[in-house]
């Protein structure tokens, strides 16, 4: 079995947290997407990942709604990017400086508090999806120094990246970084050296697409053979089987997969007891990798 727990900003956390994305999935269902949050904190998640792009701003509202002060769960939020509704894509990114800073405003209104937790930096430099064009390329000291600023000003607790690659991160590390998300999974392992960057500085290392297959041409963990026999060999799920992998590929690895289902969010949660012996970490480690650079 993997341990149980990490430490993410200084704190001790359970090492499956929640991806709150797919609330927005339950826009028209609000007391749905309170509730099953609220069934999520009963699980012992004590970590949910947002945006306040997420359902242009729904999702943070249901956190607000559902997070008691008791329940000692820190939330993670980005920016980088803002809602965009009226646009052919649901966000529209806002990488310089003064956007960075609207945008942590925006979520401190969002989630109703007066200091966020943690931030993540999104750059997009790396990974499936949107690349920054024009006056988004934006140096990355200058954006470390407006997240610093707001760090000292008492608004961030701490800094986190996302979609970054290995010198990014190396050039950050001055600035106190704390987690890392990039898109990872079984299949795709492009990061690997950031990986490992990450779990000897002890940065806590929060894949993305965990079970890969989320744009057209990119790797699913759940069509590999190795996957479906583990799964069946121990009862469990191939999603179930690529998110346990996950935990025992790395020490540092803290997850946060999403969904708007209760069963599958018990399902997710259940992935910190499964036990892998030797040969069939082996045979997980054995399925190739694949790229998972697909723009969009």
């Amino acid at each position: 079995m993997t341990a149980l727990t990490a430490s993410f900003d200084g704190r001790t956390v359970r090492r499956v947290g929640y991806g709150a994305m797919q609330l927005e999935r339950l826009h028209d269902r609000r007391d749905d997407a309170v509730a099953l949050l609220r069934r999520a904190v009963e699980l012992g998640v004590d970590h949910v990942d947002t945006a306040e792009f997420y359902g242009f701003g729904f999702v943070n509202e249901v956190i607000r709604q559902a997070l008691r002060d008791d329940d000692g769960v820190l939330v993670v939020t980005k920016v980088g990017a803002d809602p965009n509704p009226e646009g052919p894509l649901p966000l529209r990114l806002a990488q310089r400086p003064e956007q960075l800073r609207a945008s942590v405003e925006n979520n401190l209104r969002g989630l109703g508090t007066d200091r966020l937790d943690v931030v993540n930096l999104r750059r997009l430099d790396t990974g499936p999806g949107l690349r920054p064009e024009g006056d988004q390329v934006v140096d990355l000291d200058d954006q470390l120094a407006v997240m610093t600023a707001l760090r000292d000003e008492g608004k961030i607790g701490a800094i986190g990246l996302s979609s970054v690659s290995l010198d990014v991160v190396r050039r950050a590390l001055p600035a106190g970084i704390v987690c890392v998300q990039n898109a990872y999974s079984l299949v795709s392992r492009d990061d690997e050296d950031l990986l490992q960057l990450c779990l000897a500085e002890g940065i806590a290392w929060v894949p993305f697409f965990p079970l890969g297959g989320t744009f057209p041409g990119l790797p699913k963990v759940t069509d590999e053979p190795a996957v479906h026999a583990v799964a069946e060999s121990l009862d469990i799920t191939p999603s179930q089987v690529g998110l346990a992998w996950l935990l025992h590929h790395a020490p540092n690895v803290l997850l946060i997969p999403g969904t708007a289902d209760v069963a599958h969010l018990e399902a997710n949660v259940a992935v910190s007891a499964v036990t892998f012996d030797a040969a069939t970490l082996a045979a997980l480690d054995a399925v190739e990798s694949r790229s998972s650079e697909v723009a969009i």
